[in-house]
């Protein structure tokens, strides 16, 4: 495992020429199916995983549920995934120039959403890729500013190179 990315950065798959991977889209969301009784009381998020294929040929991916670990709060506990409503890509095949993405909802106690990481470990033609990890969160739960940590309010250095990123993100991909 190598040092996390920042949700919305894309993550070159090494052992396929071409093919890249990136979680985008961490944001505040109800299931299309609505809710599972076992999310009680929490919150639900969505995040989506684009596998993008820069190459000369296709590839077959595969990411189902097993594949994405999702994990909330500075103590990295495990949020509860909806397998019903997520959306997960089950054996296509990506041509050159083609995306296929993968949307997983999921829910975690409000305050814990400021710290959210996602893990994804791709196959690729019934071969396994590299895990790869995604840190992000979620604005949901941010303490008020009388009481927020020192380097997490409006002009923290954390807040401008988030504002960055988003600002530098490729159109339609927040």
């Amino acid at each position: 495992m190598y040092e996390p990315n920042v949700v919305g950065d894309w993550q070159e798959c090494e052992e396929h020429a071409g093919l890249r991977v990136r979680v985008h889209r961490l944001e505040a969301a109800e299931p299309p199916r609505g809710r599972d009784d076992a999310a009680a009381g929490l919150t639900y998020f969505s995040v989506r995983v684009t596998v993008e294929n820069r190459g000369a040929r296709h590839y077959g991916i595969h990411l189902e549920d097993g594949q994405i670990d999702v994990r909330v709060g500075p103590d990295g506990e495990g949020a509860f995934i909806d397998w019903r409503n997520s959306q997960f890509i089950e054996g296509f095949d990506v041509y050159p120039l083609r995306r296929a993405t993968a949307v997983v909802y999921a829910a975690a106690p409000e305050a814990a959403l400021t710290h959210v990481d996602v893990q994804v470990q791709l196959r690729v033609d019934d071969e396994w890729a590299d895990r790869r990890l995604w840190a992000g969160g979620i604005g949901a739960g941010e303490p008020t500013a009388a009481a927020a940590p020192a380097g997490t309010g409006q002009g923290s250095l954390a807040h401008q190179v988030s504002v960055f990123l988003r600002d530098q993100a490729e159109p339609g991909s927040a």
